[in-house]
C-alpha cells in the first residue's frame, strides 16, 4: 500500500493533501454554517480552514498477551521521528501510513497532551470551538488516554484533567465562566451523567444555523479544579461498563464531555466618566464590551469490538450491536467528507448528529486512535488505522465566535443611572439645607443690625465717630446679604444643570435601548436574507453545472475539457491508490501521455495552465511519479512558469509541486544547478498570500537538507529568502522557516564534525541569530522544536561560541536544558554546554549554577 497522503500535510499548519479536492465546507455544512454572523459580533471572522489532526498511540502488550504471542512480532512497527507506522502484513511485507504523530508506548500522558489537545485547549480560549476525541478497539486504552482522574499516580492524568488545568490557569473568574456538561449515548439514547433521572435528552437543531443543541442536559457552573473533579466521578459513577473477554471494564457507552468557555475581551470596555460632571461624554463613552464563547468536547468513544471476540451475549451483545452501528455511521459520514460527497449521512445516527460540527463542522479537532501491538487483533487494528487515513482528510472550517455584550452594556448603564440619580437627590439636598443655612444666617444679620440701629437713636447724644461706625456697619451687612442672595443664584442655576443633565442621561438610554432593539431586528432580516442568497446560490450552481455539461456534449472548450479529464483521472488513480489496490501509473500516461500534460503548462490560456500545474503538482505529489517528471522536463517547466508567470494561483500550486520533488536529493541538485533558489527568491519577494509562501518556505527547507549544497545555497541567497519571508505573521510560514534554519544547522553541524567547514555558521554571518533567540520560546510547539535544534546544533561548534553569547542564545540553551519538552532535544543541550570551555567560562562569570 502507498504511503498514506498525510505525509504531505504540514505538522503546524492547515492540511494540503496530495489528492486536491473541492473543500467540504459547501457540502457538509448547512448554508448559514459557512457565513460569519453579522450584527451580533464585533467585528466580522472569516472561516478558515482547519483539517482534523490525527495522531496514533501503541499500547504495551498486556500480561495475556505477553504469554500468548510470546513467539510473535508486534503487528506494527513505529517510527515516531517520521511519524510513520508499519503494520506487517508477513515477516518480509508491510503497509506504511503517515499521521501527525506517532506515540509509542512509553510516550507519557503528558507527552499525549501536548501533542494532541494542547493546540485545541489554546484554540478554544481564544474563542474557537473544539473537540478531541479517542477512537479504537475495546481495551485499547481510550479512556486511559482521555478520561484518566489520576489519583494515584499525578503523572497518569488524562487529557480531559490537564486541559482543564489549563483552562483554569488562563481564565479569570471576576470576567469570565466556564461551565460543564457530561453525557453519555447508550444504545441511541443520551442520557445526562449528572442527573441520572434525566436519561431521555433531545437533540435540538437550529433551522436557519443547522447548530445542535441538547437543551435538556444539566450544565454546572465550576470554578476550580476540585469542582471539576468531583462532576467527573459523579459521571464515571453512572456510566454504564461490563467484563469482556477483551476488557475487564469495557465501555458499554459513548461519554461526551461538553465544556463552555465565556471570556471577555480585556481593553475593550471605555472607562465609566464622571469628572467636572460632563455625564453626556460619559454616556458616549460607554461601549458594549466583546465576549468570546468557545466550546471544547471531550469524546470517549466506546470500543469497537468483533462478537466472537469479545463473547458478548445477551443485553451485553445488544450493547455491542448499537456501538458497532453508531460507530459504522460515523465511519460512513468521515468517508463521505473526506470524498467530498454531496450527502454526508450525518441523521443516521444520533452520535454523528452531535459530532457534525466537529468533523465538517466549524470546530477544531484533534482525533486520537489508539491499537494495541498483538497480531491476533491485526484486522481490528488495520480498520481503526484505516479510520484515521479517512479522518486526516475532513477538513472544516474553523470560526471564532465573538459576540457583542449589549446585555452587559444596558446592566452598566442602569447602574449609572442609579448612581446619578442618588447624586442627584444627595447634591439638591445639600442645596436645600444651604439655602436655609444663608436665610437662616442672612435674617439673624439684619435683626442685629436693626437692634443696633434702634439702640443708637435712642442714644441722646451720637457722635460723629460712631454714626461712622454704623453706616460701615450696615454697609457690610449689605454688602453680606447680596453675596448670600448671589450664592443662591448660582446654586439655583447649578441645580437646574443639574436636571437637564439627568433628563439627558435618560435620553441617551432610551436611544442605547431602541438601538439595540433595531440591531436585534436587523440580525433576524439579515439572517433570512442569507439563507435565502445561499439557496439562490445552490440553485446557479447547479445551473451553471448542467450549462457546463451541455456546452461539453456540443464539443466546445475542447482543450479545457481534456484538462478536466486528465485530473479525474489522476484523482482516481489516486483514490484507488489509497483503497489499497496498486494500478500502474504508467497505464495513466499511455492512456493520457505526460509529454501532453507538461506541453499545457504553456499554454496561452491562463485557466488550462493553472488547471495543467494542478495535475502536474497532483503527480508530483507520488514518489514513484517525481522520477518521470524530472526526466520529462516537468521540473524545468515548473522553474520556468514561476519566471514567467504573474499568477498567484500557478505561483502557489508550482512552488508546492517544486516542494515535492525537491525531498529527493537527486532533484535538489537539479533545482540548484537551473537556478530554483533564485526564482523561489524573486517569487517569495513578490508573494504576499500566506499559503504560497509556505510552499515556497518549504521547498527551500527541504533543499537546506542537503549538505552538499550548503555553500551554492547561501552563495544564492537561499538563507536571506528563508529571513525575508517571516515578514508574513502567518505561523504556517514561520514553522517552514524554522524548519529550514534547523536544517540548515544541522549539516553545519555534521561538517563541522568532519572537518569540512572550520568558519562562523553561514546563518550567523547572514543574520538569522536574531530572529533564532527572538523565537526561541514561541507559542507555537513546531516553530519552538526546529529553533530548539537550530541553537543546539550552531552551539556544537565552537567558534559560534561567543557570537551565541553576545546574542543571547546562551540563555536560551540554559532554558532548554532545563525545561524543554522533548528529551533528546534536552539532553542535546545539555552536553553542548557542558562540552564548550567558552559556555563554561561565561556561565561562571554570570554565576549560572549549572
Amino acid at each position: 500500500m502507498a504511503t498514506s497522503s498525510g505525509g504531505n500535510s504540514y505538522r503546524n499548519g492547515t492540511h494540503r493533501s496530495s489528492n486536491p479536492k473541492p473543500q467540504v465546507k459547501s457540502k457538509s455544512l448547512p448554508p448559514s454554517t459557512t457565513t460569519h454572523r453579522r450584527n451580533s459580533t464585533a467585528k466580522d471572522h472569516a472561516a478558515v480552514p482547519g483539517r482534523v489532526r490525527v495522531a496514533v498511540r501503541l499500547r504495551p502488550r498486556n500480561a495475556e498477551e505477553s504469554v500468548a504471542d510470546a513467539d510473535f512480532a508486534d503487528c506494527v512497527e513505529l517510527q515516531p521521528e517520521l511519524k510513520r507506522l508499519k503494520l506487517r502484513k508477513n515477516n518480509w511485507d508491510a503497509d506504511t501510513y503517515q499521521f501527525d504523530e506517532v506515540l509509542t508506548e512509553f510516550a507519557s500522558q503528558k507527552r499525549v497532551y501536548e501533542v494532541v489537545a494542547r493546540p485545541v485547549v489554546e484554540s478554544v480560549l481564544d474563542g474557537y470551538n473544539g473537540t478531541i476525541m479517542a477512537y479504537g478497539q475495546t481495551g485499547t486504552g481510550k479512556t486511559y488516554t482521555v478520561g484518566c482522574l489520576g489519583e494515584e499516580d499525578t503523572a497518569a492524568r488524562g487529557i480531559t484533567v490537564r486541559a482543564m488545568e489549563d483552562i483554569f490557569a488562563n481564565v479569570s473568574f471576576e470576567t469570565d465562566s466556564v461551565s460543564v456538561s457530561y453525557l453519555q449515548l447508550y444504545m441511541e439514547t443520551i442520557q445526562d451523567l449528572l442527573d441520572p433521572a434525566n436519561d431521555k435528552i433531545a437533540i435540538v437543531e437550529d433551522p436557519k444555523t443547522g447548530d445542535v443543541s441538547l437543551p435538556g442536559a444539566t450544565i454546572v457552573e465550576i470554578r476550580d479544579q476540585q469542582s471539576f473533579i468531583e462532576l467527573l466521578r459523579l459521571g464515571e459513577a453512572q456510566r454504564f461498563a461490563a467484563n469482556t473477554k477483551l476488557n475487564t471494564e469495557s465501555s458499554r457507552s459513548h461519554a461526551i464531555l461538553m465544556v463552555h468557555v465565556k471570556r471577555s475581551i480585556k481593553g475593550r470596555d471605555a472607562a465609566l466618566s464622571t469628572e467636572n460632571g460632563n455625564h453626556q461624554d460619559m454616556v458616549k463613552l460607554l461601549k458594549p464590551s466583546v465576549v468570546r464563547k468557545g466550546k471544547l468536547v471531550f469524546v470517549d468513544l466506546a470500543g469497537s469490538e468483533r462478537i466472537n471476540k469479545s463473547g458478548s451475549e445477551g443485553h451485553t451483545l445488544e450493547e455491542t450491536k448499537f456501538i458497532n452501528l453508531s460507530l459504522s455511521a460515523l465511519g460512513k459520514c468521515i468517508n463521505a467528507l473526506a470524498e467530498n460527497s454531496v450527502h454526508v449521512p450525518f441523521r443516521d445516527s444520533k452520535l454523528t448528529r452531535l459530532l457534525r460540527d466537529s468533523f465538517g463542522g466549524t470546530a477544531r479537532t484533534s482525533l486520537v486512535i489508539t491499537i494495541g501491538p498483538s497480531p491476533q487483533h491485526r484486522g481490528e487494528t488495520a480498520s481503526t488505522i484505516m479510520f484515521g487515513q479517512r479522518a486526516m482528510k475532513v477538513e472544516n472550517m474553523v470560526k471564532l465566535k465573538e459576540e457583542f455584550d449589549y446585555k452587559s452594556l444596558s446592566r452598566r448603564l442602569d447602574i449609572e443611572l442609579e448612581k446619578l440619580i442618588m447624586e442627584h437627590e444627595r447634591q439638591q439636598k445639600a442645596f436645600e439645607d444651604e439655602i436655609d443655612r444663608l436665610a437662616t444666617e442672612a435674617q439673624h444679620r439684619i435683626s442685629e443690625a436693626e437692634r443696633n440701629y434702634a439702640d443708637s437713636l435712642e442714644i441722646p447724644k451720637v457722635s460723629a465717630k460712631e454714626l461712622s461706625d454704623l453706616k460701615k456697619v450696615i454697609q457690610k451687612e449689605t454688602i453680606l446679604r447680596k453675596a448670600a442672595e448671589g450664592e443662591v443664584k448660582n446654586l439655583k442655576i447649578q441645580m437646574a444643570e443639574l436636571k437637564m443633565s439627568e433628563a439627558s442621561g435618560k435620553s441617551e438610554i432610551l436611544k442605547l435601548h431602541k438601538m439595540l432593539d433595531g440591531e436585534a431586528s436587523q440580525k433576524e432580516k439579515l439572517e433570512g436574507e442569507i439563507a435565502i442568497l445561499q439557496s439562490q446560490l445552490l440553485k446557479s450552481s447547479l445551473e451553471t453545472q448542467e450549462t457546463r455539461q451541455e456546452v461539453g456534449r456540443a464539443g466546445f472548450e475542447n482543450e479545457v475539457g481534456g484538462l478536466d479529464s486528465l485530473i479525474s483521472q489522476v484523482k482516481l488513480q489516486q483514490r484507488a491508490s489509497g483503497n489499497g489496490e496498486k494500478p500502474s501509473m504508467a497505464k495513466l500516461f499511455e492512456q493520457v501521455g505526460l509529454q501532453k500534460i507538461l506541453s499545457l503548462l504553456e499554454a496561452k490560456d491562463a485557466d488550462v495552465r493553472i488547471h495543467a500545474v494542478k495535475v502536474v503538482a497532483n503527480l508530483a505529489a507520488e514518489e514513484t511519479n517525481q522520477g518521470k517528471i524530472v526526466e520529462a522536463g516537468g521540473l524545468t517547466s515548473l522553474l520556468t512558469l514561476l519566471k514567467s508567470s504573474q499568477d498567484e494561483t500557478i505561483h502557489r500550486v508550482a512552488a508546492g509541486a517544486i516542494a515535492n520533488l525537491a525531498m529527493n536529493e537527486t532533484n535538489q541538485e537539479i533545482i540548484m544547478a537551473q537556478g530554483g533558489i533564485s526564482l523561489l527568491s524573486m517569487t517569495a519577494g513578490n508573494a504576499d498570500d500566506p499559503q504560497t509562501l509556505r510552499m515556497i518556505a518549504g521547498a527551500i527547507a527541504n533543499l537546506c537538507g542537503n549538505d552538499k549544497l550548503q555553500a551554492k545555497l547561501r552563495s544564492q541567497h537561499g538563507i536571506q529568502a528563508l529571513l525575508g519571508m517571516v515578514r508574513c505573521k502567518h505561523p504556517d510560514v514561520h514553522a517552514q522557516v524554522a524548519r529550514g534554519i534547523a536544517n540548515f544547522a544541522k549539516c553545519e553541524s555534521k561538517a563541522s564534525s568532519q572537518g569540512t567547514k572550520s568558519g562562523r555558521s553561514f546563518l550567523i554571518e547572514d543574520g538569522a541569530l536574531a530572529w533564532i533567540v527572538q523565537n526561541a520560546n514561541n507559542e507555537s510547539s513546531s516553530i519552538r522544536r526546529h529553533i530548539e535544534l537550530a541553537l543546539c546544533h550552531l552551539a556544537q561548534h565552537e567558534v559560534n561560541a561567543r557570537d551565541m553569547i553576545t546574542g543571547g542564545a546562551l540563555w536560551e540553551l540554559v532554558r532548554i536544558s532545563r525545561d524543554c519538552s522533548r528529551e533528546d532535544i534536552k539532553t542535546l543541550a545539555h552536553r553542548t554546554l557542558v562540552s564548550s570551555p567558552t559556555f563554561q567560562t561565561e556561565m561562571r562569570r554570570l554565576r549560572i549554577n549549572y
